[in-house]
């Protein structure tokens, strides 16, 4: 049986993968400038056209909420007619929502700008599947290698976006930030339609399979839908516990950051200081992920996210005991957060890629999205609820003995004798615990 170590050695992947890798982060990089300006200004401008709070992080919400039911369709459609068109759609999506946001600015409606912020989830769901495309035609060794990549080429995004939404309002009045995100869902879409030529998961489908094949699934196997109780067999306990590590990363990152701004402030801390944390928080979420890329692709994905885990543990930790003035013990806690949400998406997303046939691979994918920003959505309304009867300091323990179930499982599948792996229907042996 071949181990991660072998497939690093011998290059087993598509010929056409440094192509569609390159044209993937290209596009991520654009189109998560996009994305970077809803992170931004969407909570913001929620709350000055409403003039409340609780609409502000409403603001925050609708764009997970339309990722969320967003997922589902982009795989469906990824399933149909392949990467390429489903991205395509998705930052379509995205963009109209961009200039709904636009025009419910100029007209002061926070419900409208509310049902456009849905819609501009269009952008974040065609940034989180994106990271699939980049594993479809990759080695096997380094498909989290692959998928890290593509997540760390968001950091270009997030950071370039607030320091153009000062000469876009400038420039175009107060919805000038949400036409550059326009433009930059439109560039990232055409770039993906015109330029991810051949579609990673179309190639796939029909690679000739050499001996130990990198991703093909034959030929002969063409799209279909598949049944609820088809896709549900799938979900073997690997699937289940990766869907679980996802989640559980996500919703826990989200329900700190969420409330963080809000304990600073009131603590007394401006928002330059508040803004150097998130900035901190992004570096760990996005720039770190190659770092567990690579760490995936040696350890094994198991016990990355059982790091994930302990990270996110730690982090929600270090910054419940933080007082609302200590910014570098805050900034800390949230950097070790971001870390874990890199450590727990990369590490669960390949797992799960790799643990179910690849026929099914897109819906079950989707399916990982759905519950993703889903646990984004359920952090927030939680988080929100935590702060306005308790404290931050409960909120971070809340977190953290959230997570640890997580860690607990993680640490028993990685720690428990591995058996042989079964080969998967693309040639690919099954993950479980430190091997391939």
């Amino acid at each position: 049986m071949a181990t991660a170590c072998d497939d690093r050695k011998v290059d087993r992947s598509h010929p056409a993968q440094r192509r569609v890798l390159g044209f993937l982060v290209g596009t991520q990089a654009v189109g998560s400038v996009g994305v970077g300006t809803g992170i931004t200004l969407g909570a913001l401008t929620a709350t000055t056209l409403s003039g409340s709070v609780a609409v502000g992080g409403l603001g925050a919400t609708a764009i997970a909420v339309g990722a969320a039911l967003l997922a589902v369709p982009v795989a469906m459609l990824a399933r149909r007619f392949g990467r390429r068109r489903a991205l395509a759609a998705a930052y379509g999506v995205g963009a109209l929502g961009g200039v709904g946001c636009s025009v419910a600015t100029a007209f002061g409606s926070w419900q409208l700008l509310l049902l456009a912020l849905t819609a501009f989830g269009g952008g974040t769901a065609a940034t989180l599947a994106a990271r699939y495309a980049a594993a479809d035609l990759a080695n096997p060794g380094r498909r989290a290698g692959a998928m890290s990549t593509v997540v760390w080429a968001t950091t270009i995004g997030v950071i370039a976006a607030p320091n153009l939404a000062s000469p876009a309002t400038a420039a175009f009045g107060p919805g000038g930030p949400f036409l550059v995100s326009t433009c930059a869902f439109v560039v990232a879409g055409c770039g993906v339609l015109l330029g991810l030529r051949p579609d990673p998961l179309l190639a796939g489908r029909v690679a000739v399979v050499v001996g130990d094949s990198c991703c093909g699934v034959g030929a002969s196997e063409l799209p279909r839908r598949h049944t609820r109780s088809e896709v549900w067999r799938a979900l073997g306990p690997n699937v289940r516990l990766a869907l679980l590590g996802v989640a559980l990363c996500n919703t826990a990152m989200t329900g700190m950051m969420s409330m963080m701004p809000v304990q600073m402030t009131g603590g007394g801390s401006t928002l330059t200081v508040v803004g150097l944390v998130v900035s901190v928080h992004v570096a760990g979420m996005y720039a770190a992920s190659p770092l567990f890329g690579v760490l995936a692709d040696r350890i094994g994905r198991m016990p990355v996210l059982a790091l994930g885990a302990a990270l996110v543990v730690a982090g929600a930790g270090v910054c419940g005991m933080a007082s609302a003035h200590d910014a570098p013990q805050m900034a800390i806690g949230m950097v070790l957060l971001g870390c874990g949400w890199a450590a727990g998406v990369v590490a669960g997303s390949v797992l799960l890629t790799e643990s179910v046939p690849a026929a099914l691979r897109p819906s079950t994918q989707g399916l990982a999205d759905l519950v993703l920003n889903a646990g984004g959505v359920l952090g927030g309304l939680l988080a929100g609820v935590i702060m306005s009867t308790s404290s931050f300091t409960v909120l971070g323990l809340v977190v953290g003995f959230a997570a640890l179930p997580l860690l607990m499982a993680c640490m028993g599948t990685t720690l428990r004798p591995v058996a042989p792996a079964e080969p998967q229907d693309d040639g690919t042996a099954r993950m479980s615990g430190v091997s391939i």
